[in-house]
């Protein structure tokens, strides 16, 4: 899987509370939580994010509560990818089941700024920045978390192809 986006970069310990403030957990509607995403970090995300755009940060992204709609506002609102020097576990484990790719990568954020063009190999464990022709490396993406996020998450991924069950 490819990706290609602008990014937008934010520092460590961006927490989910800053993804999607607690004061609209009263849905889990994807479309009412893109609509508040990051906006307690940068209140006009939600403006300039573009779908495919990618999230850049430091360390332990995704930090605090272990809402899992911390992960679904940012893939509803168009991000293709969050790269981060750390995850927070619990976050890094949300993301995957809703389908929502993310990276690994110590040298990050480094000199990668918002508004870069990135490019990311998700089997090959690249993230490319053409502008600067700079290219990281990071663990390829494994072949069943490809297929989760390729599903659009785990329990799309667990589904039963139709027919399936007539031969079993």
């Amino acid at each position: 899987m490819k990706l290609k986006g602008r990014a937008h970069k934010f520092g460590d310990n961006v927490n989910t509370d800053e993804i999607i403030p607690a004061r609209y957990l009263n849905t889990i509607d994807p479309a009412i939580l893109s609509r508040h995403c990051m906006e307690d970090a940068d209140p006009d995300f939600v403006n300039k994010v573009e779908k495919g755009d990618i999230i850049v940060a430091g360390s332990n992204f995704g930090c605090g509560s272990s809402r899992e709609h911390a992960p679904i506002a940012i893939k509803a609102s168009g991000i293709s990818c969050v790269i981060a020097r750390s995850f927070a576990r619990i976050f890094y484990r949300n993301a995957i089941n809703i389908g929502l790719p993310i990276l690994e990568n110590g040298q990050l954020p480094g000199d990668i700024q918002t508004g870069d063009i990135i490019e990311i190999d998700l089997a090959a464990g690249r993230i490319y920045e053409p502008k600067k022709d700079k290219a990281y490396i990071t663990q390829p993406f494994p072949e069943f978390m490809q297929r989760i996020v390729s599903a659009g998450g785990l329990m799309q991924c667990l589904k039963p192809e139709k027919g399936a069950q007539d031969t079993l």
